[in-house]
C-alpha cells in the first residue's frame, strides 16, 4: 500500500503575511490563531500578517509563528499521515501531527525554544553557510580541516539532500571551511544571514535552558512513526523522542537520511504542510519517482 508522509516545515519558511488568508477565510485556523495569542501574551498573529520582517526573522517569533502556522494547517487538513517528519522546529509541528505532544504544550516550548536559541546566538556568537556541490564526505573532512586549522567549532548542521549542505559553528572556522571548499572546487559556500550557529555545540546554553521542559514535556505514544533529525529514523518510544528533541540543539538535522528512510519504509507521497515550499523541493532533489504535494 502507497504510504503517505507529512513534512513540516523549519526556520526560513517564514514570509510576512503568512496565513493571513486562511485566517480570514476559515473559523479553525482562525481559532488556532486567537488561542496561540492567548497562550503567548504577545500579538504572534500581527508580526505574521504584518511583519515587519525584521520582526518575523527574529528567531524568538519566527519559530513560533511558523509552528502555528503548520499546525493549524494540519487542523483543517482532512488527511492522516502514515508517518511524519519535521526539519529542525518543524519537528514539533510533526509532534502534534502523530498526537504525541498537545498544541498547547509544544507551541510554548517551541517560543522557549527559539527565545533561548536566539539568546545562545548572543552569548557564542557563530553563523552558518551553505555549501552546494559537495558530497557529505568531503563537507564532513572539510569541517574537521577547518576546525583542527582554527581550534574552533565547525560541522554540518543540515544534511538537505545530496549535494546540499549546510554548516555551522565559530565565524573563523566558518571562514576557513569557506575558503578550503573553494579550493576544493566546491560550486557555492556561503554565509546566511543567521543569529547562531544553530546545530552545533555553540548552542549549549539553549540545550541546558530547554532540557528541564523537555523532561516534564507530556509525551504521549504517537499514532504513528515520527523520523527524527538526530537520528534519522522512525521511533514510536516517548523517551527517545523526548532525548532526540534535545540533542538536535547540538548535533546535525539528518534530513537526507530521513527522506531515503521514509521512502525505504514505503513513502510514496510526500506532503508538506507549512508556509513556503522548500522541503518539497528537497524531496525533489533526494528522491525519484514519488509525488510532492505541499498545504501552504
Amino acid at each position: 500500500m502507497m504510504k503517505k508522509a507529512f513534512l513540516f516545515p523549519g526556520q526560513g519558511s517564514q514570509f510576512v503575511g503568512m496565513g493571513k488568508d486562511h485566517y480570514d477565510q476559515n473559523s479553525t485556523f482562525a481559532s488556532y490563531c486567537d488561542k496561540a495569542n492567548e497562550i503567548l501574551g504577545i500579538d504572534l498573529t500581527s508580526i505574521m500578517f504584518n511583519g515587519p520582517d525584521e520582526k518575523l526573522k527574529q528567531t524568538e517569533f519566527t519559530q513560533p509563528a511558523i509552528f502555528l502556522h503548520s499546525v493549524a494547517l494540519l487542523a483543517i487538513l482532512h488527511d492522516k499521515p502514515d508517518m511524519v517528519a519535521g526539519h529542525s522546529l518543524g519537528e514539533f509541528s510533526a509532534l502534534v501531527a502523530c498526537d504525541a505532544v498537545s498544541f498547547e504544550d509544544a507551541l510554548k516550548i517551541v517560543r522557549k525554544r527559539g527565545q533561548l536559541m536566539q539568546e545562545a546566538g548572543t552569548s557564542n556568537p557563530g553563523t552558518m553557510a551553505a555549501v552546494i556541490g559537495m558530497t557529505d564526505d568531503d563537507v564532513e573532512s572539510t569541517c574537521k580541516e577547518a576546525a583542527d586549522k582554527t581550534g574552533k567549532v565547525v560541522i554540518p548542521a543540515n544534511y538537505n539532500c545530496p549535494g546540499q549542505l549546510v554548516i555551522s559553528g565559530d565565524e573563523e572556522a566558518i571562514d576557513e571551511a569557506i575558503a578550503l571548499l573553494k579550493e576544493k572546487g566546491c560550486r557555492v559556500a556561503k554565509k546566511l544571514p543567521v543569529s547562531g550557529a544553530f546545530h552545533s555545540s555553540l548552542m549549549q546554553p539553549a540545550y541546558d535552558g530547554l532540557k528541564q521542559s523537555l523532561e516534564e514535556l507530556e509525551v504521549n505514544e504517537p499514532s504513528c512513526p515520527i523520523y527524527q533529525n538526530y537520528t534519522g529514523k522512525p521511533t514510536i518510544d516517548k523517551d527517545e523522542i523526548r532525548s532526540n528533541l534535545l540533542n538536535q540543539l547540538l548535533h546535525p538535522v539528518k534530513w537526507t537520511q530521513t527522506l531515503l528512510k521514509m521512502h525505504e519504509d514505503g513513502a510514496e507521497q510526500f506532503m508538506e504542510v507549512g508556509p513556503g515550499k522548500v522541503l518539497r523541493g528537497l524531496v525533489k532533489r533526494t528522491l525519484k519517482e514519488v509525488e510532492t504535494e505541499g498545504y501552504q
